[in-house]
């Protein structure tokens, strides 16, 4: 047995296809079926089913399956620490992005980060935050910036900065003519929210739970918060906007108004995530710089 064995059963296990799991390797279908069924000669037990049609794992399989994830998984990790100890701002860095802050706070971040950190070789993911913080667990990011606590044993973050929420509402609207607006004001209004998976849309329910279960809310099966604002810009209802989207031409642009939520109560902190194993703890600190000087005035960073 020997890592490449694991990185050939995974990557069958998660694409469902030899010939598809041989491209993502980097060898030819023989050459990953022959190794794999060595792998299973070597375990006495079959991995995978297969038939004409598809690839299935067995019920052993996926425990071994899951123990590969784990040593891939060690083996990033080792590659990591002797990475730290050469130079830990330099080399791949792979950060994770929730869909709600990647538009906004990424176009300002990654030059800076050129400029301080000129040897990091920086890769950028945007996914919804269970997606993240399962890729982080598994070795396969480094880091995370989303909007909440992260969930798993082996994931802990450091407060970023804490962002404030805005009301958006068409142009002409009853309420446009106000500084500020409380929540309460939004109880006979159409709220327009994200679809399920997005942090965003739980947040949301969070500050005002009693419209959770309300007929005049919009629960689309939209995943982009600027589809959101065009629909708000139209007049089919009204949302809450992070502060960081305030910066975009949408403001201006998309015959919408934007005003303060009145208690302050509307907000959510923003956490850069990783793994308790993470060696390189001067590059998480000085990320954390870099991201805290990139900020607008419209948010608070946690450093200074």
């Amino acid at each position: 047995m020997n890592l490449r064995d694991f990185e050939y059963i995974v990557a069958v296990a998660e694409l469902g296809h030899f010939g598809k799991a041989a491209a993502a390797c980097h060898v030819s279908q023989p050459t990953l079926s022959g190794q794999i069924r060595k792998l299973e000669e070597h375990l006495g037990v079959a991995i995978f089913e297969r038939t004409k049609r598809m690839v299935a794992v067995t019920s052993a399989g996926a425990a071994i399956i899951e123990r590969a994830k784990a040593s891939l998984a060690a083996a990033s990790e080792i590659e990591e620490v002797a990475a730290a100890m050469r130079n830990p701002l330099s080399g791949p860095f792979r950060l994770g992005v929730i869909p709600t802050i990647a538009p906004y706070l990424m176009p300002s971040l990654i030059p800076a980060l050129a400029r301080a950190v000129p040897a990091l070789e920086l890769s950028v993911s945007e996914r919804f935050t269970h997606d993240l913080e399962a890729r982080l667990s598994a070795g396969e990011l480094d880091a995370a910036i989303i909007a909440s606590e992260p969930e798993g044993p082996r994931l802990t973050s450091i407060p970023l900065y804490d962002e404030p929420f805005w009301v958006a509402l068409p142009r002409g609207h009853r309420l446009g003519a106000r500084e500020e607006i409380d929540l309460a004001d939004l109880r006979e209004e159409r709220l327009l929210l994200l679809s399920q998976g997005h942090c965003l849309r739980d947040q949301v329910l969070s500050f005002y739970p009693s419209i959770r279960n309300d007929p005049a809310v919009v629960n689309t099966e939209e995943t982009s918060l600027t589809t959101i604002l065009a629909l708000v810009g139209g007049g089919f209802g009204i949302t809450l906007v992070p502060a960081m989207s305030l910066a975009g031409p949408w403001v201006t642009d998309a015959g919408i108004l934007v005003r303060r939520e009145a208690s302050g109560a509307a907000r959510r902190q923003v956490r850069l995530a990783f793994r308790h194993s993470f060696s390189r703890m001067a590059l998480i600190d000085r990320l954390a710089d870099v991201i805290a000087a990139s900020l607008p005035d419209t948010v608070e960073p946690e450093r200074r």
